[in-house]
């Protein structure tokens, strides 16, 4: 046996041994630092090259009004190789006790191509995509802001608020939501950061130092004016062709960033902006090159910032690969001979 560079699978060179690693060992084994750790290198990895993801494919597959895809990548800092199969199955939590997200990771040896793990997807999506906004807000909010605005406040919106709430001295959390009897949800979680909530209109996002939308919608919910000057705001719904949570505009009066290009201007909130002509794809920035000191990120406390987060494979792949390593160090993951 052999441990790849950090990050990276263990395998067997002799043999094709795969480790998997079910769904149900993930909450014990990941933490929202080792998530925040991943996802930062691999941004970091994107901005100087030395990583790269696959085009998407998503589909609605015309059963059960389902979405399914597969985002992968190739990491070759870490070595790390592969694809997140899994989509939106929105009758999931109504008809059968299921989260409505649903995927899974597969590794594989990028020296032979051998499978390597096999990896529960729905926590390591939840963890990851709130670990994204996170780093933004790390790397792009104003380093007094005090006030949280959450937009949804779903399944999803539970973890953003949780990974938010690390990266600054937060003193209040403000919420809104299409359907106001979920605002609980956020209430609970501020409630265990000690903070207080208050629901509000959109129009009262503009008290917010950073925003953070999480919702499924196809149609703008933000305003560029209820938003204040020095706001951060993470778009962290867009993921799909069609989606938006965001007016057009606001992109134009913020400075714009993402973790792939590509990705933004064709399925991520960077789409409605740049088809309307109201930015550029070249407006659009990497955070990565804002860690990795390429870009001055935020240049002053009256700048708008957005990050447009769309969910790349390689951000699944990272911390797919983190949790293999620590399932095999406490010998929790089982190895199968394929």
């Amino acid at each position: 046996m052999r441990l790849l560079r950090a990050g990276a699978v263990i395998f067997s060179k002799e043999r094709t041994d795969m480790w998997i690693v079910p769904e149900r060992e993930i909450a014990g084994l990941m933490t929202r630092q080792a998530a925040f750790d991943a996802v930062e290198r691999v941004f970091a990895a994107m901005a100087s090259d030395a990583a790269y993801n696959f085009p998407v494919i998503r589909e609605a597959i015309g059963h059960a009004d389902a979405l399914y895809g597969f985002k992968g990548g190739f990491d070759r800092t870490g070595l790390t190789l592969g694809l997140k199969a899994g989509g939106y199955w929105p009758n999931n939590l109504a008809q059968h006790g299921l989260i409505n997200h649903q995927s899974t990771v597969f590794l594989f040896d990028p020296d032979t191509g051998q499978p390597a793990a096999m990896v529960g997807g729905n926590l390591l999506t939840a963890l990851r995509t709130a670990a994204a906004s996170s780093v933004s807000i790390k790397h792009l909010a104003r380093p007094d802001a005090r006030v949280l605005g959450m937009i949804g406040a779903g399944h999803q919106a539970t973890f953003q608020l949780r990974a938010a709430l690390e990266q600054r001295d937060f003193e209040k959390v403000i919420g809104w939501n299409l359907h106001p009897e979920m605002l609980p949800n956020l209430e609970q979680v501020a409630a265990e950061a000690g903070l207080p909530f208050e629901a509000v209109s959109l129009d009262g996002m503009r008290v917010a130092d950073v925003i953070i939308s999480i919702t499924s919608s196809f149609e703008a919910i933000l305003g560029a004016d209820q938003v204040s000057p020095g706001t951060h705001i993470a778009c962290m719904g867009t993921d799909t062709k069609g989606k938006q949570e965001v007016d057009p505009a606001l992109l134009a009066r913020a400075t714009v960033f993402t973790d792939e290009v590509a990705q933004s201007v064709s399925i991520g909130e960077a789409q409605h902006a740049v088809a309307q002509g109201v930015i550029a794809a070249s407006d659009v920035h990497q955070l990565g090159a804002v860690i990795n000191g390429a870009h001055p990120g935020r240049q002053n406390d009256s700048e708008i910032t957005l990050f447009d987060g769309t969910g790349v494979g390689l951000q699944d792949l990272a911390v797919a690969a983190r949790v293999v390593d620590l399932a095999v160090a406490n010998g929790i993951a089982t190895k199968v001979d394929f």
